[in-house]
């Protein structure tokens, strides 16, 4: 079988690698800036209220899309080793057990959620005022639920493949109708309804099935390796023995997110101990690292994709070469963003709390001690995203729970008594730097790189698998 196109295994390394980086990274500052446009937009039109309801219904909806992403990288993972071995129609089974899988359970969510969202709004302790526009907002994001995961999946399976272009353009479509209907649907100008709160959630559900379904179209029309026809259709059944792998692999990935985001949490309820003024010092700040780590997690993406194809392919020298360029551009692009930031914070700030808030000179501080961290955090999210390559998903999420709950939280708590609220910020570094520390000898030490992870046979491949006598090309091991 010839090379499939998007061929991550051939080409030099540094340019194959951030030329894939690149449009991964401006799909994350797309969404990131739909959110903030989407946030102004109800905030302006229907005040505090509106926009504590779509928090509150937001926080649902991470839960649900991290349980997505963890069985979406896991798919990721398997799509790039069986392209890097030329396997196309292990790739399409994988791609499809994983749509099957997810899809079937997004109906399910989708119809439970319309049902209990008051419930579940309640379970949150959503404030009382809040809770109906909550509730509308959030039982019309529910109905997206499935075209939303539909999207994510055929985005993250066509990184797989090495094809990082077309998730850009469709999430500029996507970003396009949402925040350009927003405020249409909400004030009900010119021809359209005025929805309220309820208009913002139709944006972004008429974006989410515009977009999924055009990727959808794109798909099959341009031919691309993941598209299922005819007898293939029969792939979007899960098979038991793939579901049991993308579950296996995809749970802790997915909850390396929830731990992530529970021990933000935890941070968040320590600093608003401190009073109103540091507590939203502390937001801008959040505001900024957002943007600041997001070339971490583009770089991070892009490592996890070239080393599963080259992993796949058994060209473990690549692999290698691959994590160096990415600790490479992770520290280059970070450095320069954070130095960026820290040059122009005043002006930044002031767009969120106004440039004579007693906020900004707190938050400025905060910078200074703890933005450094996330040229650590994002070196760890590089080596995590190498060991993910080949299926190691528990190590990172047992090193993740360790340093940041034990250590980092533990010395924001304990370091107050010598440090006084500057325990907090310098807890960051502190964790980051132990996190580097465990995933550098994991990487060096651990035994990753002699795990198989294939996509099975197909049951009725079995037999015959069980009487060759050669080795598949899934087991070439590293000389290690």
């Amino acid at each position: 079988m010839p090379a499939p196109r998007h061929d991550l295994t051939q080409g030099p390394i540094s340019r194959t690698l951030l030329l894939f980086a690149l449009p991964t990274l401006g799909s994350n500052i797309l969404q990131s800036l739909n959110g903030s446009i989407n946030s102004i937009w109800v905030g302006r039109f229907l005040g505090e209220q509106a926009l504590a309801a779509t928090s509150n219904a937001n926080i649902i909806m991470f839960l649900m899309f991290s349980a997505v992403f963890g069985f979406g990288m896991a798919a990721t993972i398997l799509i790039g080793q069986s392209m890097g071995r030329h396997d196309v129609e292990a790739a399409r089974r994988a791609f499809g057990s994983a749509i099957g899988l997810v899809m079937g359970g997004a109906v399910v969510i989708a119809i439970l959620g319309w049902l209990f969202a008051p419930q579940i709004l309640r379970l949150l302790a959503t404030p009382g005022e809040a809770q109906d526009m909550a509730r509308d907002y959030l039982r019309v994001i529910f109905l997206g639920l499935p075209f939303s995961m539909l999207g994510v999946l055929i985005q993250m399976s066509l990184r797989g493949t090495g094809d990082s272009i077309t998730p850009l353009w469709f999430m500029v479509l996507s970003v396009a109708i949402d925040s350009s209907f927003n405020p249409l649907l909400i004030e009900g100008i010119g021809p359209f309804p005025r929805m309220g709160i309820a208009g913002s959630a139709t944006a972004t559900l008429l974006a989410g099935i515009t977009s999924s379904l055009g990727l959808l179209i794109y798909v099959y029309w341009r031919d691309l390796p993941i598209r299922l026809r005819g007898p293939e259709l029969r792939y979007l059944l899960p098979e038991k023995a793939l579901v049991r792998t993308i579950v296996a692999k995809g749970l802790p990935m997915g909850a390396q997110m929830l731990v992530m985001s529970t021990a933000g949490l935890t941070m968040i309820g320590l600093v608003n101990r401190l009073g109103v003024d540091t507590a939203a010092a502390y937001a801008v700040s959040q505001q900024l690292w957002t943007y600041i780590q997001m070339p971490a997690m583009a770089i991070g993406v892009a490592v996890s994709s070239m080393a599963a194809q080259n992993i796949g392919a058994g060209k473990w020298e690549r692999v290698g070469a691959i994590t160096r360029a990415g600790l490479t551009y992770n520290t280059a692009i970070t450095l320069v963003v954070i130095g960026a930031i820290i040059l122009f914070d005043r002006p930044v700030m002031a767009l969120f709390v106004g440039g004579d808030s007693p906020a900004i000179p707190i938050a400025r501080h905060i910078q200074l001690l703890a933005s450094w961290t996330f040229v650590m955090f994002g070196a760890t999210m590089v080596l995590f995203s190498t060991v993910r390559a080949n299926g190691a998903t528990i190590p990172p999420l047992v090193i993740l729970a360790i340093t940041l709950f034990p250590i980092r939280f533990g010395f924001a708590v304990l370091g107050q008594r010598w440090f006084g609220p500057d325990a907090l910020w310098i807890a960051f570094p502190i964790g980051s730097a132990c996190s580097l520390a465990l995933a550098a000898l994991y990487y060096r030490h651990g035994n990753w790189r002699k795990q198989v992870l294939a996509v099975p046979p197909e049951p009725t491949e079995v037999e015959e698998e069980a009487q060759a006598t050669s080795e598949p090309a899934g087991r070439l091991q590293p000389n290690c």
